[in-house]
């Protein structure tokens, strides 16, 4: 049975996700970040988009993307972002073969039930992927930790974050919007101690 086409809709944000080869954790530690951040710095620089969110957890990656009408589609970013990775994997590693399961996840954000929600849900789901994987304790302090961007309007970190339109429709002011947004941080540690 074909697999179903990828709804690569432009002017949308998607929720992107892909898994190491295996489920092997290659992405580790600082070299696992180093690649991670470089690829993304390239990809940036290379094609037109919009980054929202971005972690990493060891054996896979989350990534939030905002592709714009008339550029680059989803497929297309992403592979050029795994491609990336690979590449630094195996030349510092002198290794070859697949780092990366088949292929990348993805949904677009606009076509859910009530899209603000899920994505300001999504970015603190995204932000505790390494709490739950005991890789940080707390979202702030994540090796990427995007974020604090969310959270401190002149916080920069590694790569470059845009925040989604969905958060500044939350307040009249960035520390309107903050209050709210930690709203959904409540709900999702509810939800989370719920689960543990």
């Amino acid at each position: 049975m074909p697999r179903p086409h990828r709804n690569t809709a432009q002017g949308y944000t998607h929720h992107c996700y892909t898994m190491c080869h295996a489920k092997k954790y290659l992405l580790l530690g600082h070299y696992g970040k180093k690649y991670f951040i470089e690829s993304i710095k390239m990809c940036q620089e290379k094609y037109n988009f919009e980054l929202i969110a971005a972690e990493i957890v060891g054996n896979h990656i989350h990534l939030v993307i905002r592709t714009l009408a008339d550029h680059e589609t989803i497929s297309k970013i992403m592979q050029y972002i795994k491609s990336r990775i690979a590449e630094k994997y195996n030349r510092e590693n002198s290794t070859s073969g697949a780092f990366w399961n088949e292929r990348f996840g993805s949904k677009v954000i606009e076509e859910t039930e009530d899209p603000r929600q899920y994505l300001l849900y999504l970015l603190w789901y995204i932000g505790y992927n390494p709490v739950r994987k005991k890789l940080s304790r707390d979202p702030r302090k994540n090796q990427i930790g995007f974020i604090r961007c969310y959270l401190n309007f002149k916080t920069e970190i590694d790569i470059k974050i845009t925040i989604h339109n969905y958060f500044h429709e939350l307040g009249p002011d960035f520390n309107e919007c903050v209050k709210k947004f930690l709203l959904y941080e409540d709900a999702y540690r509810k939800r989370l101690a719920v689960l543990l």
